[in-house]
């Protein structure tokens, strides 16, 4: 009978092998998880808390030139609504397969805007801007007094005379549920946009004094 050597070690040789195959798997395993659960972060925050676009027109200049590449904060108006001087992204008319729309909100729901002799008067109140903008040469819709509903925003571009904007029929008053989010960062030069063109203390202006009180004023300083 032949004899048959059996090697001792072999056992061990085995056991060895499939720890170390565990010890793969497990990191592999752990690889795959953590690069998922990356993907997944990044999915999240591109769809439901942040998202790029380009400003594609020059209405919002001085505050964002064309071809500025912006980050929308799209979670802004989820615990909150948006307040006057708020720079918005909205979809025009809802329309998702349009190309978003940014501008300043000057009228709040349930309010009453009217625009005449370039200046913005809410509820019958003259509305003195915390931004450089020039005189608004027309008044669109808002020529007349105009009450906006419960759930709609009247909005301008910077750029005043170049906009298109809720003076218009192409844009109209923006719906809450129209709104994508705050236009938040400017990527190139960096700014947070909110912050961009605010804070301008307007000129007070001096009426004109009386020819008849010019020349009373000449006399005694004759």
């Amino acid at each position: 009978m032949a004899n048959v050597y059996i090697n001792p070690n072999s056992d061990f040789d085995r056991d060895s092998r499939n720890k170390k195959l565990k010890k793969f798997l497990f990191r592999l395993l752990r690889w795959l998880l953590l690069n998922a659960a990356v993907i997944l972060l990044a999915y999240i925050l591109v769809v439901y808390t942040v998202e790029q676009c380009n400003m594609i027109d020059n209405s919002m200049a001085p505050t964002i030139e064309e071809d500025q590449l912006i980050l929308i904060n799209k979670v802004a108006f989820k615990t909150r609504k948006p307040e006057r001087w708020d720079l918005i992204v909205f979809t025009q008319n809802g329309n998702e397969h349009l190309y978003y729309n940014i501008k300043r909100v000057v009228a709040l729901p349930g309010e009453t805007i009217q625009i005449k002799d370039g200046e913005i008067y809410i509820n019958g109140e003259m509305l003195i801007e915390p931004v450089k903008v020039d005189p608004l040469q027309l008044s669109g819709f808002a020529e007349e007094p105009l009450t906006l509903d419960d759930d709609e925003y009247f909005v301008l571009g910077d750029n005043r005379n170049n906009s298109e904007d809720s003076r218009f029929v192409s844009v109209g008053n923006v719906s809450f549920e129209n709104i994508i989010g705050l236009a938040w960062v400017r990527i190139q030069p960096f700014s947070l946009i909110n912050k961009s063109n605010k804070n301008y203390v307007r000129p007070t202006v001096t009426p004109a004094e009386p020819e008849d009180k010019k020349a009373e004023n000449g006399d005694k300083n004759g």
